[in-house]
């Protein structure tokens, strides 16, 4: 008997050490396959030894690139010559700033994905997704991610080696809207033109509605970038982003991105914003941005809005993984929500379905009865409308409902006048600071990070919005909708006179009640839950399935 748990103990033993030694060669060897290697480059040691020198003016100098924080918060890099030069001038300058914005992030996915196993399953799935990423960037991006990938912290290399990780932040984006549809990306934006604009100029605004937290969105960089190949360009992102997401060239191009519906793909393509960077820098017109957006696969569907100088007038290349159209409006205006309005994807069920569940069409319709209400346009009435949080016919459905133009989750918001070479990029909190107003032709004529760059005198001001009683009221709601719901999972119970508090600083937003009801629901007073879901529905609600899920929670009570 002795002999026999003798004989079981060592073949259980032997089972695991085959076990253990088979995950070990197969993590060994998906590691390997998952691995992407850096591109190749010459050998630039010296230039990598040197250090930024801070000039007794307040900016950071290195190789004749520039990094300064603004007076309004807003950060501006300038950045010039090849492709890997620039890579490590960015990654020196903004050394910081980029270990800053991937602990935010990170720390955002741990939020999302508390447990170390998930996660390491989630790294191991966006690099089997990924695995093709290197081959769908031109090589002149990936050197200059590279670049940058040289400065990063290596906290975090067990996600990936820095030039991975860069390289797959840059797919984050299509990735997690891939993935789960998101509709944090919810942007609004629209173009004016001939007699709907004060000069009968081109005037672009843009609200780029991208929520990864408060954190993420606290060091804003704008970005001015003289390649030495293809045309010079400014752009409005964060440390680290090589990529385009609002941007105008020195030919008065402009590039803004919205997402619209997509399929979950198999394997990954030309992430957006690099497809955007290519347009931006060797586009100097609305063909020559549509050959090379045809050049380029996607693996989500996006509208890309190209504003041009020397074409007078806006068009939204529409784009999905299989195929692309192009939308022209037949009038002087052209508004881009969410969904496609070319005749390429007039059948499209993808689209038909975004169509009829989401927000994007009420916030299309919005768009027009504001640009109809204010014509002639101007950078200043652009502002308003951009921050405008009212519903169709000026109704209040609460403050931060996204059916509204202005969703209070902003990254960043941007007007352009390309012929005049003008972008003003808003401040924080969301597009309710002042608009900086930034002049390219006199930048890269002269770019003298020395001092203010910004052209103080064509400053768009604050929203009055930010000294009410409602602001205040808002950001109590936003804190409290977050102890509401951590009370709910713990079990935690609050006062009644708090609930109240709670409902009457947004009383006209859904959420407000849901949450209310969600929270008696716990509470086992299902007569009081199905009272404030009942208030719920009797507000704007965003997206069908929003409603539905409510609904479901009032059927499951009665």
């Amino acid at each position: 008997m002795h002999k026999k748990k003798k004989k079981l103990w060592k073949r259980i033993g032997t089972g695991l050490l085959i076990t253990a030694l088979v995950c070990i060669v197969s993590g060994y060897l998906l590691s390997l396959w998952l691995h992407i290697s850096p591109p190749e480059v010459e050998d630039t040691h010296q230039l990598f030894l040197k250090e930024p020198v801070v000039a007794e003016t307040g900016e950071s100098i290195f190789n004749n690139c520039f990094l300064r924080q603004s007076d309004s918060g807003l950060w501006e890099i300038y950045l010039k010559g090849g492709a890997f030069d620039r890579g490590i001038a960015a990654g020196k300058l903004e050394k910081e700033l980029l270990a800053y914005q991937e602990d935010v992030f990170v720390s955002q996915i741990k939020k999302i994905i508390p447990s170390d196993f998930y996660l390491m399953f989630l790294r191991n799935f966006i690099g089997f997704f990924n695995r093709n990423l290197a081959g769908h960037i031109r090589e002149e991006f990936k050197t200059e991610i590279y670049g940058i990938s040289l400065s990063c912290t290596h906290t975090y290399d067990f996600i990936g080696s820095p030039y991975e990780r860069q390289l797959n932040y840059h797919a984050a984006h299509d990735l997690g809207h891939a993935m789960q549809d998101y509709m944090l990306v919810g942007c609004t934006s629209f173009a004016v033109w001939d007699e709907a604009t004060e000069d009968s100029t081109l005037l672009i605004g843009r609200n780029f509605d991208f929520y990864v937290g408060d954190d993420f969105a606290k060091n804003k960089t704008v970005l001015f970038c003289a390649p030495d190949s293809g045309y010079k360009f400014a752009s409005i992102a964060w440390a680290g982003m090589t990529g385009v997401l609002s941007g105008m060239n020195e030919k008065g191009l402009t590039v803004t991105i919205n997402a619209a519906k997509s399929t979950m793909p198999l394997s990954s393509a030309t992430p957006i914003s690099i497809l955007c960077r290519e347009i931006l820098q060797y586009a100097s017109n609305i063909e020559e941005a549509r050959l090379i957006a045809g050049k380029r696969q996607l693996f989500v569907s996006e509208s890309i809005l190209i504003g041009s100088a020397s074409d007078g007038k806006a068009v939204l290349i529409e784009k999905s993984p299989d195929k692309m159209g192009m939308f022209t409006s037949q009038s002087n205006y052209l508004i881009c929500a969410n969904h496609f309005q070319s005749e390429t994807f007039e059948t499209d069920e993808r689209n038909s379905e975004n169509i009829r569940t989401s927000n994007s069409p009420y916030r299309q319709q919005r768009m027009e009865e504001l640009i109809r209400k204010n014509i002639p346009l101007n950078p200043v009435k652009t502002a308003d409308i951009l921050r405008n949080r009212e519903g169709l016919a000026e109704k209040n459905i609460g403050f931060g409902n996204e059916k509204a133009i202005n969703q209070m989750i902003g990254h960043h918001s941007v007007i352009f006048k390309p012929k005049q070479r003008q972008i003003w990029v808003s401040t924080s909190p969301w597009q309710l600071g002042q608009y900086v107003c930034y002049e390219l032709d006199s930048i890269f004529r002269n770019p003298d990070f020395s001092s203010e760059i910004r052209n103080i005198r064509l400053s768009i001001q604050p929203e009055p919005f930010l000294n009410s009683e409602q602001y205040a009221g808002f950001l109590f709601y936003r804190d409290y909708a977050k102890k509401l719901k951590a009370s709910i999972e713990k079990k935690d119970w609050v006062s009644e006179e708090n609930i109240r508090n709670f409902i009457l600083s947004n009383p006209e937003l859904y959420y407000v009640y849901e949450l209310a009801g969600d929270y008696y629901a716990s509470r086992k007073q299902p007569e009081t839950a199905l009272a404030y879901w009942q208030q719920a529905l009797e507000r704007e609600i965003p997206k069908l399935s929003e409603k539905e899920k409510i609904e479901k929670k009032i059927l499951s009570i009665k």
